[in-house]
């Protein structure tokens, strides 16, 4: 855990504005799911493992209930569980969730997330439309080198179902395990994945990494892949993004997504210049409102991580300072100080960003203070006398006379904002 500074809140902030703003151009209605779950519920949605990756604890209740590690499970059941919505329905969320990892940079236990998800039937448009939001979101940040990266875990669990040497009982009981060993490929050296997963037929391991390695468009890839099951529906997703005039998308079959209720179609996000691992990822997940009780209903949805876009977007320059007030208030003494309040005070109600000293230091110090605002004004007894102010426009030094009433009621005539 760690506290938000003043610059990192303002990264925050920066991409929240930009997510909403974006989630509304493309008719996402927002909602919050609730932080807290049971841990039953979690488990049963997501894996017994992920047990060892959250914060669970007992209330005061004696309810075993964990902090929420996204917001997918948590919508779900809120969507599910209301029977007449109609569909297909569109939501976004923003906001913290938890989970128990190893902490490192970009990687937190308490962080953020922008979340949208498309409920209804399933089908390839509702997957392409988050991954285009996905790049629009990014392209709008200024991120529009991300690559956004396809595939479908259909792909390599028929890989395992035809190449286990056991035979499809044993690929069955060992696709969870597979799958982890595949998701991990992009983070760990390839020996190290071996060495961890010992107990796997090494010629399966060594085959299953090599086509975990496998990417580029679908005339690339089709010779490893086009035999597999879902290969067609690949290619359906790849045409919709290349409709949508999506760019920098490719097929990847490393990509699997290490969450159980995964089911279909996957994707991520990555930046070509940073190994942080995945800026935003997700894919179809029908088989979690199907464990929510609805076999109606198929889901897809996308999740980014805000502070490991933040980084992106700091290396490339473009995070944005923290903003300084529009206006500085600076007062000349005590006699005037009542007035320069006043008038600070109706700036402020106007939305405009104003500060004013609340310490009485002499001007020259609240003059220092001033110095990354656009605009300061200075109330003084004598030109308050003439019911006027001085305003001084820093970046030029330009100085000019106002009328005091002229200006609270009318600023956009002085300021220029």
């Amino acid at each position: 855990m760690r506290d938000l500074g003043t610059a990192e809140y303002s990264g925050i902030e920066q991409v929240r504005e930009r997510f909403i703003r974006k989630a509304r151009s493309f008719a996402f209605e927002l909602v919050d799911p609730s932080p807290i779950e049971l841990l039953s519920t979690l488990e049963a949605k997501s894996g017994p493992a992920i047990r060892e990756e959250i914060y669970h604890f007992e209330d005061k209740g004696g309810r075993d209930v964990a902090l929420r590690f996204d917001f997918t499970v948590g919508l779900t059941r809120l969507v599910t569980s209301q029977q007449s919505l109609r569909l297909p329905a569109k939501f976004g969320s923003f906001g913290g969730v938890f989970r128990y990892d190893e902490p490192q940079k970009g990687r937190y236990r308490f962080f953020h997330q922008w979340n949208v998800e498309i409920f209804g039937r399933p089908g390839v448009e509702s997957e392409a439309e988050v991954v285009e939001f996905a790049s629009s979101l990014f392209g709008s940040l200024g991120l529009g080198d991300v690559e956004m990266r396809i595939s479908h875990r259909g792909l390599i669990e028929s890989f395992i179902r035809k190449n286990h040497p056991s035979g499809p009982g044993a690929a069955d009981a060992a696709l969870p395990q597979l799958l982890r060993m595949v998701d991990k490929a992009a983070k760990k050296p390839r020996d190290a994945l071996l060495a961890e997963y010992k107990d796997v037929p090494r010629p399966l391991a060594e085959e299953l990494l090599d086509l975990a390695s496998t990417r580029g468009t679908p005339d690339e890839v089709g010779p490893a892949a086009g035999s597999l099951d879902s290969w067609d529906h690949v290619k359906q997703l790849w045409d919709s993004l290349e409709a949508r005039s999506v760019p920098n998308v490719s097929v990847d079959l490393g990509i699997v997504r290490g969450l159980d209720y995964y089911s279909g179609a996957v994707f991520e996000a990555l930046d070509p210049r940073h190994g942080t691992g995945a800026l935003a990822g997700g894919g179809r997940y029908d088989a979690l409102a199907r464990a929510f009780g609805r076999e109606d209903m198929g889901a897809a949805g996308m999740a980014g991580g805000v502070e490991r876009t933040v980084l992106a977007m700091e290396a490339r320059g473009l995070h944005a300072s923290p903003p300084a007030p529009v206006v500085s208030v600076l007062y000349t003494g005590d006699a005037v100080r009542g007035r320069a309040t006043t008038l600070a005070s109706r700036l402020r109600a106007k939305d405009i960003p104003t500060a004013i000293d609340l310490a009485g230091r002499p001007l020259k110090k609240q003059m220092e203070s001033a110095s990354a605002s656009r605009f300061v004004i200075i109330v003084g007894p004598r030109e308050l006398e003439e019911n006027r102010v001085v305003l001084r426009e820093m970046d030029s030094g330009t100085e000019s006379g106002a009328d005091i009433d002229e200006l609270e009621s009318s600023p956009e005539k002085f300021l220029h904002i």
